[in-house]
This record gives structure tokens, sequence and C-alpha cells, in this order.
């Protein structure tokens, strides 16, 4: 990586018609300024049509590295917007976009605060990718029960504690409480802490239902129209707004005049049982539970009208002003706005060129 001047006010830009793709590509090859800029490189460039195959050929970055650094540097930007230590700014600016990217889950303050949280303790992105699930955790469930304080460290705490309970096994039991300990702030979450060294209990983890997830493979199954909300991120306001030529693929979605669109899903009886199904995009890493495998769009149908808790369901929600899909292994404060009836994955395409010749496809 060549060495750059900290800037940490960057701001990604404007993306248009008339952008210099051959310098991108360029700067890309060379590996020219900070790891920040790669990424807004990668994103201009797919912006302008390049996909990640071309993007590879032409400077080396595989498909997965711009993925990471594409995300990793909105993660940054956001946080530039937040109120980050010059400090915090000047580091990431020149590495960890491996770190960052594991803070995606997370809001602009919680990243903000597991950003200085990882500095302060020098953490590796494994670690990280802890750090941004125990704070995305402690969020979800609002800490009610846990007496600790809205520091970022004591949320650490907090989740770690909450894995100490679940755990029979002594020795694992000890170093979930040490790792809480290390990171614990207030006097009120240390002392919680501490109590389990002597406290035995156990408590029963809950375990994440199965996301519910099909694939179109038929081409003959009888659709389902149903409005798109659009693509996250999105807010309450979208999601209240949706009503309804050409087909879209992968999704056959279709277009109308005027604002709105709307979608053609397989009649399965899950979306036929549906009282008022409406349609949000979103990539397939985004989910409560990311989806093994190559990242991919797909397609979530909520119902507007199922809005009481269930455990063993996800459900649509507002956090800090955008719609998220959560589980919730408890009722939660926030209102539901819908249940999450599937998600449904795009149809294996299978390569156009071979289907001309038989004893391809036949093998």
């Amino acid at each position: 990586m060549t060495e750059t001047s900290p800037n940490p006010k960057f701001t990604p830009p404007v993306v248009e018609s008339n952008v210099d793709q051959q310098a991108l590509t360029g700067q890309l090859r060379r590996k020219e300024g900070s790891w920040v800029e790669w990424g807004q490189a990668c994103a201009t460039l797919q912006k302008c049509g390049k996909n990640s195959g071309e993007i590879f050929e032409d400077t080396g970055f595989e498909p997965v590295q711009q993925n990471q650094v594409i995300v990793a540097s909105q993660v940054y930007h956001s946080m530039v917007k937040g109120e980050t230590s010059e400090k915090v700014r000047s580091h990431f600016w020149q590495k960890g976009s491996d770190i960052l990217y594991e803070l995606r889950i997370l809001t602009q303050p919680l990243r903000v605060a597991a950003a200085a949280l990882i500095l302060e303790y020098n953490l590796d992105a494994d670690e990280a990718r802890n750090i941004a699930r125990a704070l995305k955790d402690f969020s979800l469930l609002r800490g009610i029960e846990s007496g600790c304080s809205t520091d970022a460290g004591d949320m650490v705490a907090y989740y770690f504690a909450k894995l100490a309970r679940q755990q029979k096994d002594i020795q694992e039991r000890s170093r979930l409480i040490a790792k809480g300990l290390k990171f614990v702030k207030s006097a009120a979450a240390r002392s919680e802490l501490e109590q389990l060294l002597t406290d035995f209990t156990v408590s029963s983890p809950k375990t994440a239902p199965r996301l519910p997830v099909y694939r179109l493979e038929e081409s003959e199954e009888l659709p389902c129209i149903m409005p798109v909300v659009g693509r996250l991120p999105l807010n309450r306001e979208d999601l209240q707004a949706v009503r309804w030529c050409e087909a879209i693929e992968p999704f056959g979605m279709i277009k109308f005049t005027g604002s709105g669109a709307s979608l053609a899903l397989p009649g399965w009886q899950v979306v036929r049982n549906s009282e008022d199904p409406v349609v949000i995009l979103c990539p397939s890493d985004q989910l409560p539970t990311p989806l093994p495998g190559q990242v991919e769009e797909v397609v979530a149908v909520i119902d507007r009208a199922a809005r009481t808790w269930q455990a063993d369901s996800y459900f649509l929600v507002e956090v800090e002003g955008q719609l998220e899909l959560q589980w919730f292994e408890e009722k939660p404060e926030a209102p539901l706005l819908g249940r999450v009836v599937l998600i449904l994955r795009p149809k294996r395409i299978v390569d156009e060129n071979q289907m001309t010749d038989i004893w391809q496809v036949e093998e």
C-alpha cells in the first residue's frame, strides 16, 4: 500500500457519465492511495457498468477483495460523518478494511463506538466480528435486564456475560467471563460479571430459527404480483408508501409509469396466505443470518399485516431510522412492521451458449 496523508474528511465523489475509468483502473492496478480510495474506485467502476470479473482482469483485485473494500469504505465514510476521533479516522484511513467490513451490520453510532474500542485494544478482524455481534445483540435487546451502561465496553461485557450464562463447561464459562472483564468499564457491569464466578446457574440458549429460504427452480410456477418497496436501506415511510411495463430479471420485476414497481413471484401457499405482502430487495450477506455461498441479491417478502411477535419468525423493524430484518428471542420494545414470509434466491442460470449443444446439457 502506498503511503498517503490521512484524509479524515474524505467524501466519495459523485459518479458522473464522464468518469475517467482508465485513471481509476490504473490507480487500482498500481495500488495508489488509501484502501478507502480503492473501495470508492471499485464502486465507481461498477456503477459505470463494469462487473467484478472485468475489474479483476484489469486490476488484479479479486471480486471478494472488491466487495470488502467497497463495503468497508462505506463504513469508513459513515464513521467520518459521526463523532469519530482524529486518531481513529487517521488509523483506519491507512489500514483495517477487513476490520471495518465486520462493522457493516452496525448503525453509525455503534460503528463509531466499535472502531474506537477496536483501536483501543488493538483487535484483529476475528475479534472485531465478535465486537460487532456483541454491540448488535445489545442494541436489539436494549440491555434492559443487564444493568450495564451504554458504554461500548459494557455492551461487549454484557454480551460475554450472556454467553457465559449459557455455558455448562466451567473452563469455557471462565474464558467468556475473562473476555467480558477485559472490556468492562462500569462498576455495575463488573459486579455482574464477577457474580458469575460463583453463580453456576445455566440458562439454556435459544437457537435462531432457520430462515425460510426458497429458490426458483420451475419457470412454469404460477406467479403472484406484489408491490416492491425498494432495496435496503429503506425507512418506514418507504414501507407505507408502496402502490402498482417491462420485466426485469432475475425475478421478473414489472415497472410501471409513475412511481412504484411490482414483482411476480410463484404462487406458493405461504405467499398466497399473506394478507398484505410487499417485497424488499437486499444482498444475501445483509440478512440476519447471512446465506452461505456467493453474495447475491435476494427477495424478502414481508407481510405487513402480521405484526404479532413470534419466537420462530423474523420481523421487519425500524432501527435508527432504517428498516432491518431481525430475529428476537424475546418480544422487543420496538414496534414490528411485518413478518418475513420467505427469502427468495434467484433461479440458477444455465450457460446460454451451451443450450444449443444438447450433449453438454445432457451430461
